[in-house]
């Protein structure tokens, strides 16, 4: 005979006459955990829309997160620094499937700051490349169009696409599509930009284009790699458009890196004077000098 109590299992041995009576409750009464409110091991857990749901407070109270007040968004940058650096060295060195390291929890406080020091990085390249192409003597000029061009082009990507991709995978039926997700892989995938803005400021046009093809070819293939599960759930013609798109998508953002801050003979990188009437002015001045 068993009763469920506080958290465990009441078990008492009867005779095969029914008599309770001469019952020793050392020997016979014995507790057991229970597991009545266990899970199944088999249960399938409902899909997940990619954002948390409500989550109440510590207390006990009912009050809920709102998507207006800062502890909805604090909890996507719950994570501590060993967490990130493990998941900045899978980016980088990626042995396993990504949202395998993720274990389910994915954050936006590694996607945040890689993209900002990708914003800060770029801005010091371009700058670095524009000194570097100045022929003339003029003081040099900060260009802070590079900061600002670099900012919106970095967080735009990396926080746009991915809303895109997620709602086409939603459309197209995939179960598996998480915003979450989609945000964390494109925020850790740029890792590998801060490196090559680091080395792309050379006066060799050559070195800096092998230096972002190796950065376009990394990051993409790690981008391919841990979506292709997710794509795949979709049907065969959709999946083959969807990796088209991230591909292109991923391409045009290397190209936009190379050409608008460290290709010299582009607007962003021309050394003010170069060209025209000052170009010319400059001339007669250092020949007359």
């Amino acid at each position: 005979m068993s009763r469920s109590g506080s958290g465990y299992d009441a078990v008492v041995d009867v005779d095969d006459e029914g008599d309770l009576g001469h019952t020793d409750l050392q020997d016979d009464l014995e507790f057991h955990a229970s597991n009545f409110n266990d899970t199944p091991a088999n249960a399938r857990k409902a899909p997940s829309s990619g954002l948390p749901p409500p989550v109440t407070a510590s207390g006990g109270s009912s009050s809920k997160r709102f998507l207006w007040t800062i502890s909805f968004y604090a909890q996507f940058f719950d994570v501590d620094t060993s967490a990130v650096l493990q998941r900045c060295g899978a980016a980088l060195f990626p042995r396993a499937n990504f949202l395998d390291v993720l274990e389910g929890n994915p954050d936006l406080y590694g996607p945040f700051w890689i993209a900002t020091t990708v914003v800060l990085v770029l801005f010091l390249g371009g700058t670095i490349s524009q000194y570097l192409s100045q022929n003339d003597k003029a003081p040099f000029a900060y260009d802070f169009t590079l900061l600002s061009g670099a900012a919106g082009l970095i967080y735009g990507y990396t926080l746009f696409i991915p809303v895109g991709l997620f709602l086409a995978l939603r459309y197209f039926g995939s179960e598996l599509a998480n915003l979450l997700e989609c945000w964390s892989l494109y925020g850790y995938a740029n890792l590998v930009w801060v490196v090559v803005a680091f080395v792309s400021w050379s006066p060799l046009e050559i070195l800096n284009w092998a230096f972002v093809i190796v950065g376009f070819g990394m990051s993409v293939a790690f981008l391919l790699r841990n979506l292709y599960p997710v794509l795949s759930a979709t049907d065969r013609q959709t999946s083959k458009i969807l990796l088209i798109a991230v591909v292109m998508l991923h391409a045009g953002l290397a190209l936009a890196i190379k050409i608008l801050f460290f290709a010299h003979g582009s607007p962003v990188a021309r050394a003010p004077g170069e060209g025209g009437p000052d170009k010319g002015g400059d001339s007669s001045k250092m020949m007359s000098f």
